[in-house]
């Protein structure tokens, strides 16, 4: 099994199995599950001040993330 991380060349090309296009939830973007290993709080002040992917909103308690987006952020960290 790959170890993700943000830099380096362990990058989200190495996992076919994470998804290339898509909608993804939270649960699936951040570790343990996910390649990104930062925290629901830390996430979200990523995102209110731009370093992460801004969500879409499906419904009223529904929100993901576009998979490109978050491939894009892997690839090429800010």
């Amino acid at each position: 099994m790959t170890e993700h991380s943000l830099s380096g060349d362990n990058r989200q090309k190495t996992n076919p199995s994470f998804p290339q296009t898509g909608f993804l939830r939270l649960s699936s973007i951040l570790a343990p599950t996910g390649p990104i290993p930062v925290s629901r709080s830390t996430w979200w002040a990523g995102v209110k001040d731009g370093r992460f992917p801004k969500p879409v909103k499906l419904g009223p308690r529904i929100t993901v993330w576009r998979a490109e987006d978050v491939n894009a952020l892997i690839d090429n960290p800010r």
